[in-house]
């Protein structure tokens, strides 16, 4: 019984002692093999994602701005013509939709060339509670007007990452907006008989430099950023433009993403034509909602 009773109270002190034992290395493996893989995990698996460092990139979907516009059409002598704006003064929607699309290639590692396309049409009727002058007419206090702007604004771009890591890239924008507008005033209503209506069309060629960032914040979700700003002034023509974007996406399903942004334009430009001279100021900002398609072989992006 005696020896038993030893044997019983080794058993004992052996079993909690070994378990300890057994439980500590078992916990620093399984603590070594979550760090191995949570280190592998941050540095690795940014090379591979579906959305991440393609060839090619394909964005479309609406943009939702609010809109500020002001235009004068006058006389080249300054006598004629008086600024109007388009909001307060034609009635025009502040907010409105429109359709926004993107396309990119990564030429390489470091180089990628860009293009967007963006399209708003705008008119109203407004009774007058100014008089406007536009172009050859005078539209009086209290007619019945009808007024449009007609705005094509295409974008090619060339940007270079002068940082380049799996995970995150910063690097510098140059490019140009080319603005494709038309504006007109006519009477409505009753006076339409009258015949009035004027109209000025432009092309407004913007370049632009700026500076754009790009981040993986985790498997399914990325940050994009820039910023773009240039005034130009060549013989009668004098622009301006800046303008921002920041999107967030979220990967869905492969290849195929969803993305939140904010994005806004800002263009003032000053041009003469023959008798006429024009002015034409538009700012939008807004929220933007696209889907995103990329594809192609991934880019190689080092750590290093």
């Amino acid at each position: 019984m005696k020896k038993l009773f030893i044997f019983l109270v080794m058993t004992l002190f052996w079993i909690p002692v070994n378990a300890q034992t057994f439980a500590e290395n078992t916990s620093i493996e399984s603590l070594t093999t979550v760090k191995s893989e949570s280190e592998n995990f941050q540095d690795n698996y940014a090379d591979d994602l579906p959305w991440h460092a393609r060839r090619f990139k394909v964005t479309a979907g609406a943009f939702f701005p609010i809109n500020n516009t002001e235009v004068k059409v006058g006389s080249n002598n300054g006598e004629f013509g008086n600024i109007i704006d388009f909001e307060k003064d034609l009635g025009f929607n502040k907010s409105t939709t429109s359709f926004f699309g993107t396309f990119e290639w990564r030429i390489s590692r470091r180089s990628r060339l860009g293009a967007e396309y963006y399209y708003l049409s705008r008119n109203s009727t407004k009774t007058l509670q100014k008089e406007i002058e536009f172009r050859d007419h005078v539209y009086p206090v209290n007619a019945t007007v009808y007024a449009f702007m007609d705005n094509h604004i295409g974008r090619i771009t060339y940007g270079y990452a002068f940082v380049s890591k799996p995970k995150y890239e910063i690097g510098a924008l140059i490019g140009a907006h080319v603005l494709f507008g038309d504006v007109g005033i006519g009477l409505a209503g009753e006076t339409a008989n009258l015949e009035v209506k004027d109209n000025f069309g432009f092309t407004a060629p913007l370049p632009d430099i700026g500076v754009w960032g790009e981040f993986v914040l985790g498997r399914k979700v990325g940050l994009y950023a820039n910023f773009n700003y240039f005034a130009i002034k060549i013989n009668d023509f004098d622009g301006r433009l800046l303008s921002y974007n920041l999107s967030i996406l979220y990967n869905v399903y492969q290849n195929f993403s969803l993305t939140a942004g904010y994005t806004g334009l800002n263009i003032r430009v000053d041009m003469e034509k023959e008798r006429l001279n024009g002015f034409f100021k538009w700012g939008y900002n807004g929220p933007t909602l696209t889907a995103t398609y990329s594809f192609g072989n991934h880019v190689k992006l080092y750590k290093h």
